[in-house]
């Protein structure tokens, strides 16, 4: 697989609700387009910026990455934002160098990890759309989503919902969400008969998408330390295998 080290970052772009978005892709030209990749963080406010290591990293597989602010302490818990954001995503995936809105791969990490299962468990609430696959990074799945206010792993358990391939990543070390979540999830996946991949990592909440929690700042940056790079360097293998340009 060629990888492009050439990538542009389009940052503040308003995709509704006075919300704004960054889109990611190589610059090359005459590109046959590629799925496109909507990549939502966790559960800090509008740290859209805080995703941008691994966004770029996964672009450089010749996707575009679309990664958008929203708020977690919204009245609606940030519903309206995620939601907004799909929607844009799907509407613009083809002028921004993607395929059309059957090719997305829904990611996210943390609580947008959960929110981006929910959707795949439960297309119904994104009037029946599908994604091309879901990744989910260091994510929960027991209690409510954002996004459809259900529990992803109840949803896929008593629901009838066609399957799309899951994609997961958790590391050993997580002591935010605990290991265990993904594993549970991933027996759920194997009960109802959803293909999917689940790889552990022997790292933190934060080294999933190559960033190391900074105290002093109360966020995210990019990681120096090994077990960190070698974790986000797998999710971004991870999302470019669900977007079909990787076989790992």
């Amino acid at each position: 697989m060629h990888a492009f080290t050439d990538i542009g970052v389009e940052q503040g772009i308003p995709y509704g609700l006075g919300k704004l978005l960054d889109v990611y892709r190589p610059r090359w030209q005459d590109a046959v387009p590629t799925p496109t990749v909507l990549l939502w963080h966790g559960v800090g406010l509008d740290e859209r910026d805080v995703m941008a290591t691994l966004a770029t990293a996964t672009a450089a597989y010749g996707l575009t990455v679309v990664v958008p602010d929203w708020r977690s302490d919204a009245p609606d818990e940030g519903r309206a934002h995620l939601l907004t954001s799909l929607d844009w995503t799907r509407e613009r995936c083809a002028e921004l160098g993607g395929r059309g809105d059957d090719a997305i791969v829904l990611a996210g990490w943390s609580r947008g990890g959960r929110a981006a299962a929910a959707v795949g468990v439960r297309p119904d609430a994104v009037g029946g759309w599908r994604p091309l696959s879901v990744v989910c990074l260091a994510a929960a799945y027991t209690r409510p989503a954002p996004t459809t206010g259900g529990s992803p792993i109840q949803d896929l358990l008593t629901g009838n919902a066609e399957p799309v391939p899951f994609w997961l990543v958790h590391g050993t070390e997580d002591t935010v969400v605990a290991v265990t979540a993904s594993r549970e999830f991933a027996a759920a996946l194997t009960k109802k008969g959803w293909p999917f991949r689940f790889e552990e990592q022997p790292t933190d909440h934060a080294g999933v998408i190559m960033t190391e929690y900074d105290n002093d700042v109360k966020r995210c940056r990019p990681a120096t330390a090994h077990h960190a790079v070698a974790a986000g360097q797998l999710s971004t293998r991870m999302l470019a295998s669900a977007a079909g340009l990787l076989n790992i």
